[in-house]
């Protein structure tokens, strides 16, 4: 990576902001700084490639991890010979949705294994990671500290007054829009896109940007050659806009 901002993504900031926002310099630079600087594969993965996709804990073994479990299926079936890249659906700690209810962004839930057995996995296979981009779990220490009015989380989540017509949102989900929920100043009505326990972030505050910015990083140094963006199309809340 670069050691500075170049000017393609300086232009893609201030196209969201309006501005470089100066949390965002600093933290892209940080993230920079202490990102490896790994040489371009010889080879691109294409249509030729075959993908398995899968949860972490789709197999298990008696004094195994699951994902260890899973690596050492996929070796006993010389599977490697057929599929280079192995597609982890959430593993994070979740509370629902079957792990797109992210409570911990940069940990493997323990009931899968660890990042140490994601890296072996990731010695034999490509590997490509979800990263859950719209909402947390309400159960994040994010949301609860948006909850107590800490200051480091003012704003970092989506509300709307529910007197606004709301009626034109468009999205995958029948449940509720909203979600009301007790904070230390008062009743707040959250946007909850897929569920109630699924808490949208706001992306106007640009702390939330680099939060999942510096996640997206960590993702590439634990291993991810793929990175899918997850419900991508509902991050931005603008009333009147399409």
């Amino acid at each position: 990576m670069s050691s500075t901002i170049d000017d393609v993504t300086r232009s893609r900031i201030t196209d969201v902001y309006g501005h470089v926002p100066d949390v965002l310099a600093e933290g892209l630079q940080r993230c920079f700084d202490q990102s490896n600087d790994p040489s371009s594969p010889d080879e691109l993965w294409d249509h030729r490639d075959v993908v398995m996709i899968t949860y972490a804990d789709q197999i298990r073994e008696s004094g195994k991890s699951p994902l260890d479990a899973q690596r050492q299926f996929l070796l006993d079936h010389n599977l490697d010979e057929l599929i280079r890249c192995v597609h982890l659906l959430p593993f994070c700690p979740s509370t629902s949705d079957d792990g797109f209810s992210v409570a911990d962004y940069l940990a493997v839930d323990p009931g899968s294994g660890d990042w140490n057995d994601i890296k072996r996995l990731g010695e034999r296979f490509d590997l490509m990671y979800d990263l859950v981009l719209n909402h947390s779990s309400q159960k994040h220490r994010w949301f609860q500290g948006f909850l107590n009015d800490e200051p480091e989380y003012k704003d970092f989540y989506s509300t709307a007054d529910p007197s606004e017509d709301l009626s034109e949102v468009v999205r995958p989900r029948s449940l509720p829009l909203l979600t009301e929920f007790d904070s230390a100043s008062g009743k707040r009505h959250v946007w909850t896109t897929f569920s109630a326990d699924q808490v949208d972030l706001n992306y106007a505050n640009p702390h939330v940007m680099l939060a999942m910015l510096e996640t997206l990083v960590e993702y590439a140094r634990r291993g991810a050659r793929i990175i899918r963006l997850d419900a991508i199309a509902f991050l931005w809340k603008e009333l009147g806009t399409s």
